[in-house]
């Protein structure tokens, strides 16, 4: 039996899957959760991501009852989230510095690096980081 991959999955693509409207690549977002249906690979994000995806929703200019369900939906996809301990944490500061990135985006490289995971995001100052052992996808590309 082979085993399934873990993918770290940043906000900007977990926020495709609860809203379409005015948003690209959602084919590609949709062959993720396509994928983790098919036991190909399991989802990984910090816990910082119900956050982040939680803030963006509220941003969307939705209905609240569809904001509501956007999070529900959210919340019924199997992903593990992951609190970040101290090492955690200071290998995100680290990446945060070297890369002159936000704490919260490092803290998903950080993840991914850990978990020896692809990062598939479509923000595009992840997209750009070339960081040791850690391989970022654009979501364009998956």
């Amino acid at each position: 039996m082979k085993l399934k991959k873990p993918l770290v999955i940043d906000s900007s693509v977990a926020v495709k899957w609860l809203n379409k409207h005015d948003e690209n690549y959602t084919i590609q977002a949709d062959k993720i959760l396509k994928d983790v249906q098919n036991e190909k690979v399991y989802l990984v994000m910090p816990e910082l991501a119900k956050y982040e995806v939680g803030n963006a929703l509220l941003y969307k200019q939705m209905p609240l009852q569809n904001v509501l369900g956007s999070l529900a939906t959210y919340y019924s996809i199997p992903i593990q989230f992951m609190p970040q301990d101290q090492r955690q944490a200071q290998s995100a500061i680290q990446i945060a510095y070297e890369n002159k990135v936000t704490f919260y985006d490092a803290s998903f490289m950080a993840l991914a690096k850990e978990q020896q995971a692809d990062l598939i995001t479509d923000n595009p100052k992840h997209q750009k980081k070339k960081i040791n052992g850690l391989s970022v996808i654009p979501l364009k590309d998956y």
